[in-house]
């Protein structure tokens, strides 16, 4: 009798399942993009400028980490990204001591560890400053698609750097689960943060 059973009917009921199981677990629509399953968990050894000193990703296990990769001479986007982060955090109020932005520079030959310091202390205790050697920088961008590049030094040898504007979001665990986009609002991002608080308890 068992045997009569269609094959295809037997693979679209066990993918239906699945999709209803993946649903369940899942929870309802995130506000920003899931990248749940998609990216390796957070790893890297960096110096943390703001107290000079050598950290890894497990540092931060415990806390959301927000990870941007930016340099401070940016002129315009790294500044507004991280002022959007920073009303981000204050919305969340008392629950933003939770978070952790690191700020990635990917210009380590000007963002010096005096230099990423005081960048980054601007916009709160949340923000921390990090710098590599190149090494360190390729690997840790290669890791989540993350390409930059450096343009031609002027008569100064100023130069510009381009970079992603996307904002990767870890949880407590260091499991990458959100991307944050520039087109994403702030009312997205906070709800999707408390989001994230909240299961992590």
């Amino acid at each position: 009798m068992y045997r009569i059973i269609h094959r295809p009917l037997r693979s679209l009921f066990v993918l239906t399942l699945l999709f209803l199981v993946s649903a369940c677990d899942n929870g309802p629509p995130w506000a920003t993009k899931s990248i749940t399953g998609l990216m390796p968990n957070l790893s890297f050894t960096m110096t943390d400028a703001n107290r000079d000193t050598t950290v890894q990703a497990k540092d931060f296990r415990g806390h959301i980490v927000l990870l941007y990769f930016g340099y401070t001479h940016c002129p315009d986007v790294c500044p507004l990204t991280l002022h959007r982060l920073q009303t981000v955090l204050s919305k969340l109020g008392a629950e933003a001591k939770q978070v952790r932005v690191l700020f990635v520079t990917a210009d380590p030959k000007r963002d010096t560890v005096k230099v990423l310091k005081s960048y980054t202390e601007y916009f709160g205790p949340q923000f921390i400053g990090l710098r590599s050697d190149e090494a360190a920088l390729r690997k840790l961008t290669k890791a989540y698609r993350v390409t930059y590049g450096y343009g031609k030094p002027n008569a100064q040898g100023d130069y510009e750097v381009s970079h992603s504007s996307a904002v990767y979001v870890f949880d407590r665990k260091g499991d990458a689960r959100l991307i944050v986009r520039p087109t994403d609002s702030i009312e997205a991002i906070t709800s999707d943060l408390q989001r994230l608080i909240a299961e992590s308890k």
